[in-house]
């Protein structure tokens, strides 16, 4: 999560509630055929593709209050999955 200045709280975002939405949105895909799921019908689902994926769903959450009121003022956010200790990839975009 980025943002150019500190919330009045002095956070960016509140991490246990950041750490809910990321656990709710991973049990949709954790130990699922990603290729056989009716929203990724006819996609690569590469690691690239699933951190965007991932990205576009926090965001939801973000717009959705489900990350508190002041999560609304993060401008950007980095999805970055490890495939293995030197296989990554990540998606940043706009909130």
């Amino acid at each position: 999560f980025k943002r150019e200045a500190l919330d009045a709280d002095g956070l960016v975002v509140d991490i246990g509630l950041a750490g809910e939405q990321l656990k709710a949105v991973l049990a949709q895909l954790n130990y699922q055929n990603l290729d056989s799921m009716p929203d990724f019908q006819g996609v690569n689902t590469t690691t690239e593709f699933l951190a965007r994926e991932i990205h576009r769903r926090l965001v939801e959450a973000i717009h959705a209050g489900r990350l508190g009121p002041n999560a609304v003022g993060c401008e950007a956010l980095e999805v970055c999955l490890h495939e293995s200790h030197i296989a990554w990839a990540s998606y940043e975009g706009p909130i």
